[in-house]
Order: structure tokens, then C-alpha cells, then sequence
């Protein structure tokens, strides 16, 4: 495995979020012009994202090798993303998305410090506060529309909660286990699938055929997942796992940016201070690129 410096990994991990933030867009668009719904979406995303990295892959994966490794790192995101979907059926796109990206980084440092004995240090903590409270000031008028239009469910917050763990513990587990990132995303990615199966069986998988359907998939399967993925756990060799997940919430910045350009969307003025906090903090860690 070819190595990675910690500034790199602060790259990668950055290019990653970048691209993660348009998934939401493409997921959107095709919620209405391929016929899916977001088990079915997330299912293509997985296959097709395998797929790429198959064929674009430098050299073969040793799945055999990683068998036992690409188990637990596909159940993860298989989990979070379900729960993602189920929390925002429950409470509503802000309120899952907040509370999801919020906890995640929480979660991931708690379980850095206690399982991989990772230490953040007094500059990781304050990059970690002012993310956090960056995502709040982004996402506080949507929660507060949200919530005034209906009432805030208990289990959608379960449901965010749970997303959240299963993305910090695959970035966990990736971290502890990274000799192999080729092999641990293509893996991960066909065992998602296999768990996602079932239900968008019976959600419904076959999209409907189109120029723009077939762009929009191959797109999403290639940036947002083959990409962003891919660069992830490159990034997860060189960095520590908080490190990555508070990088990673640049993503709520991207996918704020391009509802404003796609959609039409207005951001206040306390969500662009929002973003420029949450960019600030991501540029932090980023320059500094520790490594664990």
C-alpha cells in the first residue's frame, strides 16, 4: 500500500466531503425522475460504486484476504444509511441531517479515545466545539420550520442517533483496520448491497430508464460513492478517526452551497456564518493534517 502523509489524507478527506455533499442533490433529483426511493437509490449507489472501483482500481482487491474485515464495514453502512432515510421519514430532512452530522464526530471521538487511544488535544476540541456549533447555525432555520410544521419525532431522533453510530463505527473499525482501503471500500460496498436487498425489493429497484435517470446513477455511483468513498478510507491510514469525521462536516456546507445555486434556496445570515465557522474549523485540522 502506497503510503499517505497526514496533509494528503487531510485532502482526501476534504475532496470527499466535497463530493459527498452533492449526493444529497443527485439522490434528490432522483427521487423524481428515476422512479426510486432511497433504499433503491442506495442500493445502485453501492453496486455502481463497486463496479468503478473495480474496473478503475490500480490493482486487484484481495477480497479473499479481506473477507472477514468487509463484513462489519458493509453492515455499518448499510445501518446508516437505512436509519439516515428512517430518521428523516420520522422528523424530517434538518432535524436528521443535524443530529446524524452532529452525533457522528461525538461519537467517533469518544470511541477514539477509549477503543484506538487517540488524543485530540486541545486545538481537535476546539476545531470539534465550533464544527458543531457551524452545523447548528446552518441547519437552525430549517429545524425551526420543521418543527413548526409538525411535531419533532422521538424515534426519528432514535433512528438519527443510530445512523450516526454506524457511521462512526465503520470509520472505527476502518481505522484500526487500514492495510487494505482498495479492498475495504469495494467490499464494503457489495456487502451493503446485500443487506439493502431486501427492502428495496420491496420498495421497488428498477428504475426508470432515461438519459437523465442513467446520468444521474452512474454519477451518483461515481463521485459520491466510488470517489468520495475511496478517498475516505485512503484518508482513514493516514489520519485519525475523529480527525476525518469532523473534515467530513464540510459536507453539510456543500450540500448547503448547492441548494442555494440548484434549488433556488436562501441561506440567513446566521446560517452563512454558520458555514464560514464549520469551513474554518474544517481548515484547521486540514492544515494541520494530524496524524494518528
Amino acid at each position: 500500500m502506497t503510503h499517505v502523509s497526514a496533509r494528503r489524507g487531510a485532502v482526501y478527506v476534504s475532496v470527499a466531503a466535497t463530493a459527498w455533499g452533492t449526493g444529497g442533490a443527485a439522490g434528490s433529483l432522483l427521487f423524481e425522475t428515476g422512479g426510486l426511493g432511497p433504499v433503491g437509490v442506495s442500493l445502485w449507489r453501492y453496486l455502481i460504486g463497486a463496479a468503478f472501483l473495480l474496473v478503475l482500481a490500480p490493482r486487484p482487491a484481495d477480497l479473499t484476504r479481506l473477507s472477514w474485515r468487509v463484513l462489519p464495514v458493509g453492515a455499518g453502512m448499510a445501518v446508516y444509511q437505512t436509519a439516515y432515510f428512517a430518521a428523516i421519514a420520522h422528523s424530517g430532512v434538518a432535524l436528521a441531517t443535524v443530529v446524524t452530522m452532529g452525533a457522528t464526530p461525538v461519537f467517533t471521538a469518544l470511541g477514539g479515545r477509549f477503543l484506538l487511544r487517540e488524543r485530540l488535544g486541545g486545538v481537535g476540541l476546539g476545531s470539534l466545539a465550533a464544527a458543531l456549533a457551524g452545523l447548528a447555525l446552518l441547519t437552525a432555520e430549517s429545524i425551526t420550520t420543521e418543527a413548526a410544521g409538525s411535531a419533532s419525532s422521538v424515534a426519528g431522533i432514535g433512528f438519527a442517533l443510530a445512523s450516526a453510530a454506524g457511521y462512526a463505527g465503520v470509520t472505527l473499525f476502518s481505522r484500526r483496520h487500514r492495510d487494505d482501503p482498495q479492498g475495504a471500500a469495494i467490499g464494503g460496498f457489495v456487502v451493503g448491497a446485500v443487506c439493502l436487498t431486501p427492502f428495496a425489493l420491496a420498495e421497488g429497484v428498477v428504475p426508470e430508464i432515461g438519459v437523465v435517470s442513467v446520468t444521474l446513477l452512474l454519477y451518483l455511483g461515481a463521485v459520491p460513492t466510488a470517489l468520495a468513498y475511496g478517498l475516505f478510507f485512503r484518508a482513514l491510514t493516514a489520519l485519525r478517526a475523529t480527525t476525518v469525521s469532523i473534515i467530513s462536516l464540510g459536507e453539510a456546507v456543500g450540500a448547503a452551497l448547492l441548494g442555494v445555486v440548484l434549488f433556488g434556496e436562501h441561506l440567513t445570515p446566521l446560517a452563512w456564518c454558520g458555514c464560514v465557522l464549520l469551513l474554518a474549523a474544517v481548515a484547521v485540522l486540514a492544515a494541520r493534517g494530524e496524524a494518528g
